[in-house]
């Protein structure tokens, strides 16, 4: 534990730090942080140095909790607690980390994951994901916010695990069951901006750049006056994950929302210092972006001009799935009405290459140079927080579509060739909807999002009606999976079903060739039907209502599904006959 308190506020006439007893003025270092010894007593024989709560006044107001803190039991407008992550004694030194490459994520919310809505309880379930191949879970943001329960997207101490979750201790109790049970560890990460309530940065110093408004609120500071310290506290909150709580990727939140006009953006800093940890650590770590910029130079590396980042989420090939599985084509699906927007995605990694945007009304992205990048470098789902979380009514795939649309969806995602990234419960096609809930103290924050969400899907065409209020803690609760699900038949079969493309992965190399050149897909747009081969492995999908005949000479029937009954229906030498909404995978035994 430091045996200093330190604080950057490079505005402030005084600065003091407020115990339970005493309070002590702080000495300025010259550069804009503050510091003053931390008063510690003897532990008795045996036992761990206590924790001491703690808060900063600057000029005389406050007291407020540490930028830095690490733990917040009483909330994010309470005073800070020490905590010294090198208490916890690691299980994990077997573990030397995972690769992106070839691997499958699990995207999870930690107080929906599991009734209890804890670290300890999702730990439990790890069993569960090794069943389905699961390399790596993605915890959707853990950081401290207001409330009790939230999509974590409103969190405003980073360095805090939300103490509803079980806070810091419990966090590293999960990431060390994770690693013994082989799975590494991603966690969601927000740069871009800060939640609502208890936001007290501005106090402290200029963090913000209160002329960026990134939609959800200022943007940071990362280009102008005072921005050192703020991307360090970037730099350092990342490097903390890693580091401290060994975790073992991060996935960046909206990166296009960093406001950023530096020679060297954040980003490619932050890529630098995590391949040094990288390096020194002795384990692969990870930084994933989220952009809706289709901008490959993101994945591309350093030393051919781009930022170095591992991976990025591409929306294409979700938006490409849904179409064609759902047929819906308002708002930006309108773009991928053609299967052959599918063909392109699967072959090319992106739509939207240089090409007209229908629903941008421009050109959009640019090309990946697929001779070059690896296909894995995109992380890709049919389903994900946002866009079931999103809709009006949070309603999953499972809502509208059959057995066989979902085995479908599944199927384009394990075994098409990028890294493929579920969202809990569709494995099983969990019933429950994941809506978008919030639980704001505030009165009027609370009205003003109630309020905001409503207007937002009218302005959209839906019914006010039908939109959950999102402070109504049935909303949360509506959201949270029903395990109890596993044992009816429908949803078992349909995790078998993931069981076996799980296993597909595991035992078939060229479904994980990284190659771009080696994917090939043909479509029908008036039969429906699509093949997709990788390598040896042929992938025949009926999306159409009617049976189809798919031209095909792969040997052998490896896995397939159909809403009921076969899907294969009959075979000749040069082409299979599928059921409606079926697929079949096909190749060497």
């Amino acid at each position: 534990m430091p045996a200093e308190f330190e604080v950057w506020a490079p505005t402030a006439e005084a600065v003091a730090v407020e115990l339970a007893d005493q309070t002590l003025a702080m000495t300025p270092r010259g550069d804009g942080w503050w510091h003053a010894p931390r008063p510690t007593a003897e532990p008795a024989d045996g036992q761990a140095e206590q924790p001491v709560d703690y808060g900063f006044l600057i000029d005389g107001k406050g007291p407020y909790p540490d930028p830095r803190s690490r733990h917040q039991p009483n909330g994010v407008h309470a005073k800070s607690r020490t905590f010294d992550a090198g208490e916890h004694v690691w299980q994990d030194g077997a573990w030397t980390g995972r690769q992106l490459a070839g691997s499958t994520i699990y995207e999870l919310h930690l107080g929906t994951f599991t009734p209890e809505g804890t670290l300890d309880a999702a730990a439990g379930r790890l069993d569960h994901l090794v069943s389905i191949g699961v390399d790596f879970v993605e915890l959707l943001p853990v950081n401290a916010f207001n409330g009790t329960h939230n999509w974590g997207y409103d969190g405003v101490l980073w360095y805090a695990v939300h103490e509803g979750y079980g806070g810091p201790a419990a966090y590293q109790r999960f990431v060390d069951a994770c690693h013994q049970a082989g799975i590494g560890v991603i966690q969601d990460v927000v740069y871009n901006h800060l939640g609502p309530s208890g936001n007290y940065l501005p106090q402290f110093g200029p963090y913000l750049n209160e002329a960026g408004d990134t939609g959800w609120g200022s943007s940071l500071n990362l280009d102008g006056p005072d921005s050192d310290p703020v991307r360090r506290y970037i730099l350092d909150n990342a490097l903390m994950w890693l580091g401290d709580y060994h975790v073992d990727g991060l996935r960046l939140d909206a990166v296009h929302a960093l406001r950023d006009e530096r020679a060297i953006h954040v980003l490619e800093e932050l890529a630098s210092e995590v391949d040094v940890l990288s390096a020194t650590s002795g384990r692969p770590l990870s930084l994933i972006a989220e952009s809706d910029l289709n901008d490959p130079r993101l994945i591309t590396p350093q030393g051919s001009g781009g930022y170095g980042l591992t991976g990025q989420w591409s929306d294409d090939f979700h938006h490409a799935v849904h179409v064609a599985v759902t047929g819906e084509t308002t708002g930006y699906y309108a773009d991928f009405e053609p299967l052959g927007a599918l063909a392109k995605v699967l072959t090319h990694g992106f739509f939207h290459d240089g090409t007209f945007s229908s629903f941008r009304g421009r050109t959009h992205g640019r090309p990946i140079d697929t001779a070059r990048m690896p296909a894995w470098r995109l992380v890709v789902a049919n389903q994900n927080h946002d866009q079931i979380g999103n809709r009006a009514t949070g309603d999953r795939l499972s809502a509208t579509l059959d057995a066989g649309q979902l085995a479908i969806a599944a199927t384009l995602t394990l075994l098409g060739p990028f890294t493929p990234m579920l969202f809990m419960g569709e494995e099983w096609g969990a019933s429950t909807p994941w809506q978008f809930f919030t639980s704001h103290p505030e009165p009027e924050l609370g009205e003003a999002v109630r309020t905001g969400r409503i207007g937002e899907f009218g302005r959209m065409g839906w019914d006010p009606a039908l939109v959950p209020d999102p402070q109504d803690p049935a909303t949360f609760e509506r959201s949270v999976l029903d395990w109890a699900e596993l044992s009816e038949p429908g949803h078992a079969r349909l995790l078998g079903f993931y069981q076996a493309l799980a296993w597909l992965r595991r035992s078939r190399p060229d479904v994980t060739d990284p190659r771009f050149g080696q994917v090939a897909v043909a479509v029908d747009e008036n039969e429906r039907w699509l093949r997709l081969c990788r390598g040896e492995t042929e992938i025949l999908i009926n999306l159409s209502t009617e049976a189809r005949e798919v031209p095909t000479d792969a040997p052998a029937l490896l896995a397939s599904f159909a809403p009921a009954g076969d899907a294969v229906h009959s075979r000749t030498p040069a082409a299979v006959t599928l059921a409606p909404h079926s697929v079949a995978i096909f190749g060497t035994p």
